[in-house]
């Protein structure tokens, strides 16, 4: 095929640092096992109809599933996004990923956290909370099941929220705590009141306009198939999908 993807050498560079040591046995050829991974979350397949070139279907999933649940592709993400710290104004926002029937079927493991998805008028949906610099790079994710409200996922990402001037957002996330919040880290709130408000509060409308770079980020994750629709049961492996797209479209 054509149209695989292959990782260049400076890719690989920038990613090796992060990858876990390998005790025993030798891995599988890195470049060859991440690329066939890139080729099936950004296409949507099943993992059985990934490309020969990739090698066998059950050592991209097995290197998928073990690096997933230790939170490897979070740190990748994470790690490269620490290289670029923004230093003037970050964005906060919220959106809905649509939950495959594959997801959600099966009862939820004794002991476990849940699948976090949840109805809402949409169906059933997982809610992706982010940050993203002033350039619309994200910096970090947080993932609550569909139904739950904005303020769960600021309060979730307010402390890994980086030295900045400014925070952007939506009506959604004015609550009176969070403008505290972030005062109280030095930031300030660039965030429309609500309707109900009595009192009405002042933001800076031009600055404002800069928001649509967080939804022109949801957009291009939305543009890999298996981040769009949530096809994984576990939460984790649904959020390394999330990241490894990040990674991929922002920061390699």
């Amino acid at each position: 095929m054509s149209d695989l993807y292959w990782l260049d050498d400076g890719q690989m560079a920038r990613l090796e640092p992060y990858f876990p040591k390998s005790h025993g046995k030798p891995r599988v050829d890195d470049r060859r096992v991440l690329s066939g991974i890139i080729f099936i979350n950004r296409n949507g397949l099943r993992w059985r109809d990934a490309p020969k070139e990739y090698g066998p279907h059950k050592t991209l999933y097995n290197r998928w599933k073990r690096w997933s649940e230790k939170g490897v592709f979070a740190q990748i993400m994470m790690g490269l996004a620490a290289e670029h710290s923004e230093e003037k104004t970050v964005m906060i926002d919220a959106t809905y990923l649509k939950a495959h029937r594959t997801a959600t079927s099966m009862g939820v493991k004794k002991g476990g956290f849940g699948r976090l998805i949840g109805r809402t008028k949409g169906g059933m949906n997982t809610k992706l909370h982010a940050v993203c610099d002033s350039q619309g790079r994200p910096i970090n994710f947080f993932v609550t099941a569909g139904q739950v409200s904005d303020y769960i996922g600021a309060r979730a990402l307010l402390s890994s929220l980086p030295n900045v001037d400014w925070l952007l957002g939506d009506r959604g996330y004015d609550a009176d705590w969070f403008r505290e919040a972030l005062q109280d880290k030095g930031i300030r709130p660039c965030i429309p009141c609500r309707k109900s408000r009595s009192k009405p509060v002042r933001y800076d409308k031009r600055k404002y306009k800069r928001r649509n770079r967080i939804e022109i980020m949801f957009g291009r994750l939305k543009g890999w198939r298996r981040v769009a629709t949530r096809y994984d049961r576990c939460p984790k492996v649904f959020l390394s999908a999330i990241a490894l797209a990040a990674t991929v479209i922002y920061w390699l």
